[in-house]
């Protein structure tokens, strides 16, 4: 069962919380009701801020040492992302 945050009152409230925590971390003057005055970027930007700080993604490098092209040796690395 999925759960839409905005169907539960404390998540919206968190976020709302959140979205103004990060709009005056980047210098974005957010607030309180209409924000027509505000560029797309700057909205786009604090709204992808939040993503990268709740989802973050980590890339993991797995190195594979015995490889053999042409009589040298090649390091190959397997990069994998994993979002949590």
């Amino acid at each position: 069962m999925t759960t839409n945050s905005s169907s539960v009152p404390q998540a919206r409230e968190a976020l709302n919380k959140f979205k103004y925590e990060v709009a005056s971390e980047i210098g974005v003057p957010l607030k309180q009701g209409y924000n027509g005055d505000l560029t797309s970027a700057q909205a786009g930007y604090v709204g992808g801020y939040m993503v990268k700080n709740i989802c973050p993604i980590r890339t993991i490098s797995h190195p594979r040492q015995r490889r053999v092209f042409n009589g040298k040796k090649l390091q190959i690395n397997y990069l994998c992302s994993i979002i949590s």
